[in-house]
């Protein structure tokens, strides 16, 4: 039987959030892999890329996996209750329920993930914790059904993770040698604990206003669950 993947897509989506784990996904046995939206206009995500969904929620048949991305568009998805009530359908079917970066506050305000733990981007982690969350520094966290990846370039980790899960290690091995996953960084300059705290605080700083604006939305949810 095929297995069914949908990722979520949206305006001003981190685009790498989606389609890292996608070349993962297009990889596995015997799966059909579709972008979903709420109308089948294009998308753009940040940066400009144009992404063209393939099913709207309407239309979306039951997945095996929804997977809900990160990126500065998802701060009004945290309110949206469209997309929270397909997440809520989907996840009653579905056999993994995931996300990557802050796709996971999604989830949260979904109310899918009270009591479970989750990964998500360092600079937003803490917030899981509004939506009775718990907060996994881990870059990719399991917990029963709910897999999360933490940021961006953790969606590649995290969709080699779901290949070990359903398909087993042989398989999600092959795709990893395939894609020559290898990496090797020029700078240890990737997390928080290496990047030291001058260019962490610079970089808090310089994304201030959305951290705010994302706070906001995360307690204007949290209040409604």
């Amino acid at each position: 039987m095929t297995f069914r993947i949908g990722l979520l897509v949206f305006p001003n989506i981190t685009q790498l959030d989606m389609t890292g784990p996608y070349e993962v996904f297009t990889k596995f046995p015997d799966t059909e892999v579709m972008l979903v939206w709420k109308t089948l206009d294009p998308v753009r995500a940040g940066g400009g890329m144009r992404l063209i969904p393939d099913v709207t929620f309407a239309d979306c048949p039951q997945l095996d996996l929804v997977c809900v991305p990160g990126g500065g568009g998802m701060n009004p998805l945290l309110n949206d209750a469209e997309t929270l009530d397909f997440l809520r359908r989907q996840a009653e079917g579905a056999r993994y329920v995931t996300s990557v970066c802050t796709g996971s506050l999604v989830l949260g305000a979904a109310g899918l993930l009270k009591g479970r733990r989750a990964a998500c981007h360092w600079m937003s982690r803490e917030m899981l914790s509004d939506f009775g969350a718990i907060p996994d520094p881990a870059r990719v966290v399991v917990d029963g059904n709910i897999i999360s990846g933490g940021g961006v370039t953790a969606g590649i980790d995290f969709a080699l993770t779901v290949a070990g899960e359903w398909f087993g290690d042989d398989v999600a091995k092959s795709i990893q040698l395939g894609i020559e996953y290898n990496p090797q960084p020029p700078y240890d300059a990737g997390s928080p604990e290496s990047a030291g705290e001058a260019l962490t605080a610079a970089t808090r700083s310089a994304a201030a206003e959305r951290q705010a604006d994302r706070q906001a939305a995360v307690r204007s949810a949290a209040e409604a669950l």
